[in-house]
């Protein structure tokens, strides 16, 4: 079966995406890995499916598969590539999108040169990242081979551990965020983010991503992050994420609202291939 796809990426965090409105994709573990791979695939971090919606509040489901193969909740990138491929394949003509995914309902905000996305509120009970914990506490230590960590966790509608570092150069992020991925207290595994406080408006950010590995950047590892930052008393409401990617602006104008992502989506090239 020929299927047309687009490759989209959001600051360099690269997706597949596919129109499966009125059509069905057939993905399975194995395709998912054929087609991202970047030597015999087409190369990817994540591969979204446009399908149609599944309530009446949402305009379209948006599904996402890991590089491994593996579905997840949400990605941050990938929803304002998302709602810049509807758009421009002439399927919506609205400014604001309702969209569906497995962690709920999420809205996305056309802008003139970025895509605004509504991500909702993050929740910190360990019982919603999942995480293995007794209470719920602003900081937790972690035990990862002989050293002590201290993490935040946070849900994004997708788990994520958040750690601060001194300095992004000299942190070994590939090697402690595959560890911190599979760690036994995160049952379905986490997102680790690696934090560098520059001031109160600024940070530096890098993400082991679940299922991928690092990439130059994360959506939700970004609000992810400033949440974290936020509750630690060490950022302000307003943060722009500098990632190896680009940057993003992340707004949480109030504890007890949303937390927004603000962020440039860019289509690479259309193509087919044989699935």
């Amino acid at each position: 079966m020929r299927m047309s796809f687009t490759k989209m990426h959001g600051l360099g965090n690269d997706f597949i995406v596919f129109n499966a409105l009125g059509q069905r994709i057939p993905l399975t573990p194995e395709l998912c890995r054929r087609l991202a791979h970047r030597r015999r695939g087409i190369g990817c971090d994540q591969i979204l499916l446009v399908e149609r919606p599944r309530n009446p509040t949402t305009d379209f489901y948006y599904r996402i598969f890991n590089a491994d193969g593996s579905e997840v909740e949400q990605c941050g990138n990938g929803a304002r590539c998302f709602a810049r491929f509807v758009t421009d394949h002439g399927l919506t003509d609205k400014r604001e999108i309702p969209v569906g995914t497995v962690a709920g309902e999420i809205r996305l905000y056309l802008e003139e040169d970025s895509v605004r996305v509504d991500m909702g509120m993050p929740r910190f009970e360990p019982e919603h990242i999942p995480f293995i914990a007794d209470t719920v506490a602003e900081r937790y230590p972690l035990e990862v081979d002989s050293q002590t960590l201290s993490i935040g966790v946070v849900s994004l509608g997708n788990p994520h551990a958040v750690l601060e570092v001194p300095d992004l150069d000299t942190t070994q992020v590939r090697e402690l965020g595959h560890r911190i991925e599979r760690h036994p207290r995160f049952p379905q595994r986490v997102n680790a983010g690696f934090m560098q406080v520059l001031d109160a408006s600024n940070i530096r950010l890098r993400v082991y991503e679940r299922g991928v590995g690092e990439t130059p950047a994360c959506g939700t590892g970004a609000c992810a992050a400033v949440a974290i930052g936020h509750r630690w008393g060490l950022l302000a409401e307003q943060v722009y994420v500098q990632l190896p990617g680009g940057q993003l602006l992340v707004e949480w104008p109030r504890v007890s609202g949303t937390i927004r992502m603000i962020g440039p989506a860019v289509t690479s090239f259309e193509g087919e291939i044989e699935l």
